[in-house]
């Protein structure tokens, strides 16, 4: 198969994995190069996701590696072959490739943990809220920006409603509940909106109340994406200079215990669903 010029972040994170297994078993390029019966380009091109793999060339990397993880096996065999082209795509000569990235892992996470303080999360957005809040960036986007994110955010959402949605887990402190983005009739239908939306089955809702005191964290927003097996989980960091992702295990752990000692702090759903009603007719 011809190599890859613009890998997707699936891709790439398939090919970070191998590099993973490979560093495990005490290989340099060079070695597994040899063991392979391929020159050390094309093990530099596999580990940055430039050239197409099947699943049978995984599972002989693997067992090249000596990896007796056969979950793991089988969960980076299942990221091979050529896949129908995502939503996502037709966006991405107007957004920036770190949200057609978070798109793409939306739309294969097993299940998904967010913690947000100032904002509600994206998946959870109104139209007219997630347009307010593209309204304040730095530096200030012009319209035709604003509304390829809206509409790409929107479409994001989808997978809450697809016929086997993933678990959504969503906890976020009640100063996000307050905040005025787009006026008091935005706010209004954001809250009663987000009540709707945590009657779902699959998506859990759970506020952080402002008389809880400390809890973990630097009010950074959090998406924990789930894989199939642990080591295919992923965070994503909302910063000022984009979107961060992290998938080293230590990383992956850390966020972990950040998120279920956010949970701990959180109030049960029922009591979360009240507290957003309260605000919401206050509003």
């Amino acid at each position: 198969m011809p190599p890859t010029s613009n890998p997707t972040l699936r891709q790439r994170r398939l090919g970070t994995e191998l590099r993973k297994l490979r560093e495990r078993a005490g290989m340099n390029a060079t070695q597994a190069a040899a063991r392979l019966g391929v020159n050390q380009g094309r093990v530099s091109m596999i580990e940055t996701g430039r050239s197409p793999l099947s699943a049978e060339r995984v599972r002989a990397m693997s067992h090249a590696y000596d990896c007796s993880d056969a979950q793991l096996t089988d969960a980076l065999a299942s990221m091979t072959g050529r896949r129908p082209r995502g939503w996502w795509e037709e966006y991405r000569e107007n957004l920036p490739v770190g949200l057609i990235d978070l798109a793409e892992l939306e739309h294969h996470a097993a299940a998904l943990r967010v913690a947000l303080v100032v904002h509600i999360p994206a998946l959870l957005q109104t139209t007219d809220h997630a347009r307010a809040l593209f309204n304040e960036a730095v530096p200030p986007l012009r319209q035709y920006e604003i509304e390829h994110r809206v509409t790409h955010r929107i479409k994001r959402q989808g997978i809450l409603y697809r016929e086997t949605p993933p678990p959504y887990t969503a906890v976020i402190h009640e100063c996000a509940l307050h905040m005025g983005y787009g006026g008091p009739v935005t706010v209004r239908a954001q809250l009663q909106h987000l009540l709707s939306v945590s009657e779902l089955d699959h998506v859990t809702v759970r506020i952080i109340p402002l008389g809880k005191g400390s809890f973990p964290g630097t009010g950074q927003s959090v998406d924990y994406l789930v894989g199939t097996v642990p080591q295919l989980d992923t965070v994503q960091l909302d910063t000022h200079h984009g979107c961060e992702f992290l998938d080293a295990e230590s990383q992956l752990d850390k966020y972990r215990h950040v998120l279920d000692r956010m949970e701990a702090n959180a109030l049960k759903p029922a009591a979360s669903r009240d507290l957003i009603h309260r605000i919401a007719q206050d509003t």
